[in-house]
């Protein structure tokens, strides 16, 4: 296929995963969105979207939230290992890692408040920003699953592959793809962490833990390594988030923010 027929195929799979979201976005308001009929099942292997705008533009970030004392030098970790290639861009144009899930989502999280954290019928954008997490376990990727945050999630599809267009509710922190993006959609504006965003998974997070998988963890945030327990990472806008669990250390992914439309 030529280059010029796989952006016109790429456009027109952003384009169908908008139009998508905008009928999803429509049946949220009308109160309609209980009534689907494809519920995802734990672990979901398929992408989601939902491109609506966030509260900038333009590429990633190499600032990082919080103290800056929190963070040390990329350096400090030695020799890093080159990141495998990228998997295939999905609807938000956000590769997809050709790899297994790490954890399906939890079928506890059926719509209670979770570390204050509530879950409405509509998406609140009052503060509405995207952070980006990558995790690799002893140097192999994992997906972080579609419907994370999203109970009773349902699954629609586009030329693009499936993505999650509407559930039961919506937690403030959720996902609607399998491409690692963290979608904080707030009634408030304040600071979410890694570890709020474990504990609606329904998984661990911790020094030694990341869901099932056990061992040293890394957290790197833009370019920068975070000193304390991960849990307490901060989520930023527009942030390359990746946790490396045991060995060997892999050099940061980064993904192009400016072509996410996010």
């Amino acid at each position: 296929m030529s280059g010029s027929s796989s952006r016109e195929n790429r456009r027109r799979a952003i384009e169908e995963a908008r139009r998508a979201e905008a009928r999803r976005k429509r049946r949220v308001r009308l109160g309609l969105a209980a009534g689907a009929v494809v519920v995802v099942a734990g672990v979901g292997v398929g992408v989601g979207v939902a491109v609506s705008g966030g509260n900038g533009s333009g590429g990633g970030s190499s600032a990082v939230v919080g103290n800056a004392a929190d963070y040390l030098p990329l350096s400090t970790l030695g020799t890093l290992t080159a990141a495998p290639a990228p998997g295939a861009n999905g609807p938000e144009n956000v590769p997809i890692p050709s790899a297994p899930v790490l954890a399906g989502t939890s079928a506890g999280t059926t719509g209670q408040a979770i570390d204050g954290i509530s879950c409405q019928t509509s998406e609140q954008t009052v503060f509405h920003i995207h952070t980006h997490l990558t995790i690799f376990v002893n140097g192999k990727p994992r997906q972080v699953p579609p419907a994370i945050g999203i109970p009773g999630a349902v699954v629609q599809q586009t030329s693009a592959g499936p993505f999650i267009g509407s559930g039961t509710c919506f937690y403030w922190l959720h996902t609607h793809a399998a491409d690692g993006i963290i979608h904080i959609e707030s009634p408030v504006q304040r600071t979410y962490t890694l570890g709020e965003f474990f504990d609606e998974w329904g998984q661990p997070l911790g020094p030694d833990q990341v869901g099932p998988a056990k061992g040293k963890v890394t957290a790197i945030v833009n370019g920068k390594v975070f000193k304390g327990n991960p849990r307490d990472v901060p989520l930023g806008s527009h942030e390359d988030l990746q946790l490396d669990v045991g060995t060997p250390p892999i050099a940061p992914e980064t993904i192009n923010w400016s072509s996410t439309g996010l």
